[in-house]
């Protein structure tokens, strides 16, 4: 099938399909260009979504710790890659489409108008040796006429008797001219003839089909192209599904890794203040004032013995109140953090602990360099003084002498703080409600009072009753059980004070949980640490005190 045999004629609509063809290639460029931008409004708008849910991490303490909040903000890191994905798409449909399109559309169309030229070009000629073969034709007949006029001419003064002879040789003399110039002619018309007629025959059977064939090839060409952009505009897409893919399944992951008992615990640990809930409040008798004729007896001092012990457990509790259910007393930063609650004490000194260990870490390597360094200066001198390490030297060790001194005063204040929380778990079992803590500022009950000055100090209540608590005050007696608990998860317990046990381990509980994510436990071999209570599951008994 070619346009050259079966469209010989057909020119004008060759040319109003093949400009068809370009327009309809140059409205498909149009499609992916606006493509092209719709990709990139959306990776752009996507990144500035991202953007403005970002966290402005101005400081650590401002970091995501929640599940989550870390989950949401790796969803926003995989989104942000997604809309690189995006912009990916839009660069290689730019470039591998849009822009060969452009290229292709602006060589198909001096092609196209090379080929109509050619065509024009031979039709002209053709049509010119039509206009000389019409013209000699038109002469010839004209000729033939004056010689037929000629011939009768001659004819009708031969004929005639009045007519001389010199105006019978004129006439005839005049018709040998006209048949002659006929016969001129009538060869130069059938020159003309023959020779339009090879044109012609070139034309439609040689020129024109090679000029279609061209034009064919070239639409062929077009189509060809279109059908390799259409594949390329969708590879576009597919080359980027895998990463794609791998963004949503990140999503998925960070989804997954949400742990509500671990954003619990994580409550728990920001703002467990470390103090014990206030006890109950005492009831004070303003009649013993009413009742002035009883006589002083036992009862009596017994009652005033209360009372004072009443007061000083009002106040203490009265403190206490005001502090746990309050505003939380607003006060200058101090190096220990003493104005802390002892729970978020114990934290904050721990972290700076940590830090400064890093820090010494740090020193101690830079000073084994330096005296490495110095070791290969002393053995070759021509790489260098040793003398000129000597104070760096000397300043690092000022650093790691310093450092060792905060971390010194720093692991005090934390044995402290964690003295007095242990200590105020042991007073859980003993009768002496009413001693107060001679450093800090914290009140019987565990409270925090805002004026050290305010704090009311009594003397220990087992020294008047010696009798009465000596078993609650047996330290080498181990605690009694107050119930007992099975391991739900395996713990490793790598930590001092804790207990490592196995999953479905069963062990004693000699201890509850006073709100910070602990529960004290022992072995049936006496061993004893402390476990996470998320870790296990606890069985109270209803009889024991401690329950």
């Amino acid at each position: 099938m070619s346009w050259g045999t079966e469209l010989w004629d057909q020119f004008d609509n060759l040319d109003k399909h093949t400009q068809w063809g370009i327009d309809f290639l140059e409205r498909y460029a149009k499609f992916v260009k606006e493509r092209i931008e719709i990709e990139q409004n959306y990776a752009k708008q996507l990144r500035n979504l991202v953007k403005k849910y970002c966290p402005k991490r101005s400081s650590k303490d401002e970091e995501p710790r929640f599940t989550s909040c870390i989950a949401f903000f790796n969803i926003l890191n995989e989104l942000n890659d997604y809309a690189g994905q995006r912009e990916v798409v839009a660069e290689e449909m730019g470039h591998r489409v849009y822009g060969e399109l452009m290229r292709y559309s602006h060589d198909l169309k001096t092609e196209r108008k090379m080929h109509l030229q050619e065509g024009r070009k031979a039709q002209q000629y053709l049509d010119m040796c039509w206009k000389q073969m019409d013209n000699s034709k038109k002469k010839f007949e004209r000729e033939c006429r004056e010689a037929e006029k000629a011939q009768q001419s001659y004819e009708r003064l031969d004929n005639d008797t009045n007519a001389t002879k010199a105006d019978v040789e004129k006439a005839k003399q005049q018709l040998n001219l006209r048949t002659h110039m006929a016969d001129e002619n009538k060869n130069e018309y059938a020159a003309q003839l023959q020779n339009f007629n090879g044109e012609q025959h070139k034309h439609f059977y040689i020129v024109i089909p090679q000029i279609y064939k061209h034009l064919q090839e070239m639409d062929e060409r077009r189509t060809i192209k279109l059908s390799e952009c259409y594949k390329g505009f969708a590879d576009s897409e597919r080359k980027v599904v895998p990463i794609i893919s791998k963004c949503l399944e990140g999503m998925i992951h960070a989804a997954k890794s949400v742990d509500e008992r671990r954003d619990s615990q994580m409550v728990v640990d920001s703002f467990k203040s470390g103090f014990e809930p206030p006890g109950d409040f005492p009831f004070e008798d303003y009649s013993q004032h009413i009742y002035r004729t009883v006589s002083d007896g036992t009862i009596s001092a017994s009652k005033q013995d209360s009372g004072k012990i009443d007061a000083k457990t009002t106040v203490g509790k009265a403190k206490g109140k005001l502090w746990l259910f309050g505003k939380k007393p607003k006060g200058p930063a101090v190096e220990d953090f003493s104005h802390l609650p002892p729970e978020q004490r114990r934290k904050k000194l721990q972290q700076r602990i940590d830090e400064l260990n890093r820090e010494l870490q740090k020193e101690s390597d830079q000073k084994d360099a330096l005296n490495k360094m110095k070791d290969v200066y002393e053995k070759n001198p021509q790489m260098g003084d040793p003398c000129s390490l000597q104070p760096k030297l000397a300043e690092t060790m000022n650093n790691i002498d310093r450092l060792r001194m905060e971390i010194h005063k720093n692991e005090a204040w934390l044995s402290e703080v964690e003295g007095k929380t242990g200590g105020r778990g042991d007073r859980r079992h003993s009768s002496d409600i009413n001693h107060l803590v001679t450093q800090g500022r914290e009140s019987p009950e565990g409270s925090y009072t805002d004026d050290a000055n305010q704090e009311v100090r009594g003397p220990p209540q087992q020294h008047s009753h010696p009798n009465e608590f000596d078993d609650e005050f047996e330290d080498d007696d181990p605690l009694p059980a107050i119930g007992h608990c099975k391991a739900i998860y395996p713990f490793d317990g790598h930590n001092e004070g804790t207990l490592a046990m196995k999953e479905g381990e069963v062990l004693y509980i000699i201890e509850e949980d006073k709100g910070d994510g602990w529960t004290r436990a022992r072995r049936q071999n006496g061993e004893e640490g402390y476990v996470p209570t998320s870790y296990i599951d606890v069985t109270l008994e209803k009889n024991s005190k401690g329950s």
